[in-house]
């Protein structure tokens, strides 16, 4: 199956609680331990990129370079222009050109690599981003649908899109963090070679603002990895809305949806106003550290000039060079500040990278689709769902059938009983906890990926429809002749209400398929299924919106079809269930009859009642319409006006 085809998974009412995301359940993680798995983040992320961010490291060190070496540089015009120009009281053109010409080198040096480390900088980290949502989203495909339900799809839409760029966010400060140490350690070179005195006074300010550095990312830290656990919470209630919207609107919950996204929204805002407040109050203190270091460094220098100690460049050179090194302080500082927001992205990312209930595969390949329908068997199989406190919750017990190649089965029983989970088991959704489903006699699950879905189409009960136009919808491929789609149309009695359209097969049917009735998406995904001539054939109740008449002209078809396929269909009208070769019951989860629609009738009372339910209803129905009684007891209906309200599905 095509990713576009893909089952996405099934939205849950909670969203996972901020806390639990955080790696600590109190909510202060250890600094060191953050760090400690920050750095293994970034280290992953180097070896997956090691060339590009090399490069990004050699335009920030160049940078780096760059700049320490342009208070050099200004010192040194100083002393060799700007003193004697004052004391001549005039500047020669030569001297200017003595002056701007190293200027200029050393800022087209700097300005090279700036471009350098952020064009490359940047690469890095989209390239990540972008290497590690594919990864994230061909996770999602391979992963059983059992795990999709127990993990809420706004959930799985953070992992894949605000906690990849999370994780690998602190790749943008990264490069030019490390091309700022060489700045520090050229710079603080500079200023011990200029004057040791000078240096000493100005060197001081590395201490304190190191040490404002530590209570800052301190303070940090819990704060931003609740933030970011709490946009993954957003997410999540946002998409549960817009997936719910039909039920929000019927039922008139509008304002209790808005309260819920509000509360959520207001949590994050408060988290983010949290790490605002902390950055502003932290912000100037780190700022003005070195501002009082230069002050200091020319009020000492100043007496040091007096005295002849040193000469003039020598302070403009140690007080500039002073000027900059808060910023390789700082550029750490967005460093650390990254690293806890990198550790919640991976460990959420990882998670689902790890996830170890992905499913097996062999290398036996299916047989082809000129082989003719294929044979099923399933020989005992067991199935328990994993309920929401991760207890098993059982429901197929030891189900054995057998049905032959080209004939029709119906899968009866009422709701509950399990026809769904046994349509999955069949196509391979999920596998069963004991037992076995083999397909041509191989079991499914020695059959190399992909080999049951080139066998086996299963069309579901809910169906659903791209934004694309009806071709796009029934051919996933791109691949198939109009011809082709327009056969599976014709088979799928869809082709009526496609011609219609204004564009025919290319005309754009909406989001989720909205410009079209039920029946008319029922019908657009069975063409879907059919034009990939499957040799299983599973219909999960997929004609319940389609007329009775129309429903069974398509059974008909598909019995009659020449590239006939063996049928399995979960049904519960009776026009539909007599089409069958052969009656499968179900209940309580396990196959309580099996035989002809007739012979059932005549031997399980249960089965009986469950089929011919459908057709008293509209007996009924028909009763109220014309007599305003019922056939059976006579008694007086509501009202003739009653409207015709299609009876509630009993399978």
């Amino acid at each position: 199956m095509t990713s576009r085809g893909a089952l996405l998974p099934c939205p849950r009412r909670s969203a996972v609680p901020a806390d639990d995301l955080s790696g600590d359940p109190s909510g202060t993680p250890d600094r060191r331990d953050v760090v400690r798995r920050g750095l293994r983040v970034v280290g992953r992320g180097i070896r997956d990129e090691p060339v590009i961010f090399g490069v990004a490291v050699l335009g920030s060190a160049l940078y780096g370079a760059g700049t320490a070496g342009s208070g050099y540089v200004l010192g040194r015009v100083t002393d060799s222009v700007i003193a004697p120009a004052f004391v001549a009281g005039r500047v020669t053109g030569a001297q200017v050109w003595d002056a701007a010409g190293p200027i200029a080198l050393v800022a087209l040096l700097t300005a090279v690599g700036v471009v350098v480390r952020r064009a490359a900088g940047g690469i890095t980290m989209y390239r990540l981003q972008a290497r590690y949502r594919r990864a994230v989203t061909r996770q999602y495909l391979r992963l059983p649908l059992s795990w999709h339900h127990r993990h809420p799809a706004g959930q799985l839409l953070s992992n894949a899109n605000a906690d990849v760029e999370a994780t690998w966010g602190v790749f943008a400060p990264l490069p030019m963090s490390l091309g700022v140490a060489v700045m520090l350690a050229v710079a603080g070179v500079a200023m011990v070679a200029a004057d040791p005195v000078l240096a000493g006074v100005g060197l001081l300010v590395i201490p304190a603002l190191m040490a404002a550095n530590i209570v800052y990312q301190r303070r940090m830290s819990p704060l931003v990895m609740r933030a970011q656990a709490l946009r993954a919470d957003v997410s999540s209630v946002a998409h549960e809305s817009f997936e719910g919207a039909l039920v929000v609107k019927t039922l008139g919950r509008e304002d209790a949806e808005t309260r819920r996204f509000a509360a959520t929204a207001d949590a994050l805002r408060d988290a983010n106003v949290a790490v605002g407040r902390t950055r502003g109050t932290f912000d100037p203190v780190i700022e003005g550290l070195p501002t009082l270091g230069v002050l200091a460094v020319l009020a000492v220098g100043t007496w040091r000039v007096r005295s002849g100690a040193i000469v003039t460049g020598d302070v403009v050179q140690v007080a500039y060079l002073l000027s900059l090194v808060s910023f390789p302080v700082r550029a750490l500082g967005w460093v650390l500040g990254e690293l806890p927001r990198t550790v919640v992205g991976w460990e959420r990312v990882s998670s689902v990278l790890d996830a170890g209930d992905g499913m097996a595969y062999g290398d036996a390949e299916p047989r082809p689709a000129s082989s003719g329908p294929a044979a099923l068997a399933v020989a005992g199989a067991g199935y328990a769902h994993v309920g929401p406190d991760g207890e098993d919750v059982p429901v197929l017990f030891d189900v054995t059938l057998d049905v032959v190649a080209g004939r029709t089965v119906a899968v009866v029983g009422p709701t509950g009983s399990g026809k769904s989970t046994l349509a999955g088991l069949l196509v391979r959704l999920v596998d069963p906890r004991s037992g076995h489903v083999l397909l041509d006699g191989v079991d499914v699950r020695t059959l190399r990926r992909g080999g049951v879905a080139e066998a086996a189409a299963l069309v579901p009960q809910s169906t659903f429809v791209f934004d694309d136009t009806v071709r796009g919808n029934v051919d996933l491929t791109g691949t198939l002749t109009d011809d082709d789609v327009w056969a599976a149309l014709r088979l799928a009695r869809a082709d009526g209400f496609v011609a219609a359209l204004p564009n025919g097969l290319d005309t754009r049917v909406g989001e989720r398929g909205a410009s079209l009735s039920g029946g008319q998406r029922q019908r657009l995904a069975l063409a879907r299924a059919l034009v990939r001539r499957p040799r299983l054939l599973l219909l999960d109740d997929a004609t319940s919106a389609v007329d009775p008449r129309v429903e069974a002209q398509i059974l008909e078809g598909l019995r009659g079809a020449g590239e006939s396929a063996t049928v399995v269909v979960v049904a519960y009208r009776m026009a539909t269930i007599s089409l069958a070769d052969e009656v499968v019951f179900l209940e309580h989860g396990r196959v309580a009859a099996r035989g002809t629609h007739a012979e059932l009738l005549a031997s399980t009372p249960g089965y009986r009642s469950l089929v011919t339910a459908y057709e008293r209803d509209a007996a009924e129905r028909a009763a109220f319409r014309e007599h305003g009684t019922t056939p059976d007891t006579g008694e007086t209906g509501p009202g003739t006006e009653q409207a015709d309200v299609a009876p509630q599905e009993i399978s």
